[in-house]
């Protein structure tokens, strides 16, 4: 087979990703490779940096998806579609015996960054084959956004657990960020979308569930590419690269652990404090995106109601027409688990209805 590298031309990337040595590094989830290609098998060639869980790479080949799994070192077997490398990496066979025709192809990370990074170096096609660019042009409309393990689509392909506390097993394998409702709405409305969210996340640092007992939150990583300590040094982002016209935060849900203090008193220094800081990265947000229209929301996995009204008050004191407030018809009490696809698809479609609400004229920037 050929080794197409990863900065051939034909690939178009989606993501905030970062230039290493050898290929591109992606962190967070629903970042993707788009291309065409001929011939009848398809393989890609990866670097997997692992901190924990079951990963497995998102695929999509001629609009059928499925995902393949990337061995880690806690496994003793290596997968037969898998070739392990003396530098480290692997080449993981994802389609053969397809008709020799030309092909479209998605690659995509399902996970987040706190579970893994992953180099992606390229990808192998047979002798006499051709990558080609993808059929569409390049979306206009851009979508980011800022959230937690709901937004990364954490453990919603667990559908027979709709409505229901997430059983203890790890079911990392079950996380995939293309079903996620903001990776549904983006598609919905033709939109490029990045996911800068990671499971667990809270607002502030010091809370939450991510990294315990030395919790992260939202606030050490909206600026980051890299941003996991188990995984090495972290690395800033540059904001000139990417600039969305809509921007939504989905935070509060995790800035309940291990204390639920805005449910317990909303006056208190702790509870205000939390409104400040939040009214800080929306004004972080704005200093990058001055024309994106940012969207403040929660989700649909319960919580007190307490964590939608302090962001519905930050949101009327600041009294900007570019920062709206949104509530879901099931906001914080539809689920005690993890929202699961068919919940991802009714969020994604009240979250597109909001976003349409607001005209053509929201994508002109």
């Amino acid at each position: 087979m050929q080794y197409i590298d990863s900065h051939t031309e034909a690939l178009r990337y989606m993501g905030r990703t970062e230039r290493t040595a050898d290929g591109e590094l992606w962190v967070f989830p629903y970042t993707q490779a788009q291309f065409c290609f001929t011939g009848t098998s398809l393989a890609v060639r990866i670097r997997n940096h692992w901190d924990y869980g079951n990963i497995r790479l998102g695929v999509i080949v001629d609009n059928t998806q499925f995902s393949v799994r990337v061995p880690t070192p806690a496994e003793p077997d290596v997968p037969a579609n898998c070739e392990l490398h003396s530098d480290g990496t692997m080449t993981l066979t994802i389609a053969q015996h397809l008709p020799n025709i030309e092909h479209r192809a998605t690659v995509f990370k399902r996970q987040d960054g706190g579970m893994h990074y992953m180099e992606f170096l390229g990808v192998l096609i047979d002798d006499d084959a051709r990558v080609l660019p993808p059929l569409d042009p390049p979306s206009s409309r851009r979508i980011e956004v800022y959230g937690d393990s709901v937004s990364c689509g954490e453990r919603n392909e667990a559908v027979l657990y709709t409505g229901k506390a997430d059983p203890d097993i790890d079911l990392s394998a079950y996380s995939n960020a293309w079903y996620s409702y903001d990776a549904i709405a983006a598609r919905t409305l033709h939109a490029d979308l990045r996911i800068i969210s990671q499971g667990g996340a809270s607002l502030l640092d010091n809370i939450g569930w991510f990294n315990a007992p030395n919790y992260i939150g939202m606030e050490s990583i909206w600026d980051r590419v890299r941003y996991n300590p188990a995984l090495g040094e972290t690395s800033r982002w540059d904001f000139h690269e990417y600039v969305p016209q809509v921007v939504v935060i989905a935070l509060g849900q995790n800035d309940s652990h291990p204390v639920d203090f805005m449910a317990d008193d909303y006056c208190s220094e702790q509870s205000a404090n939390w409104r400040a800081e939040y009214a800080v990265l929306i004004a972080r947000l704005r200093e990058r995106y001055p024309d994106a229209h940012i969207i403040c929301t929660t989700t649909l996995l319960q919580h007190d109601a307490s964590w939608d009204r302090a962001i519905d008050e930050v949101v009327s004191n600041l009294d900007d027409p570019q920062v709206t407030h949104f509530a879901y018809s099931r906001a914080g009490t539809a689920t005690p688990g993890h929202p699961r696809i068919a919940e991802d698809e009714e969020m994604a479609r009240e979250l597109t209805a909001y976003i349409e609400s607001f005209g053509e004229e929201l994508w002109e920037n």
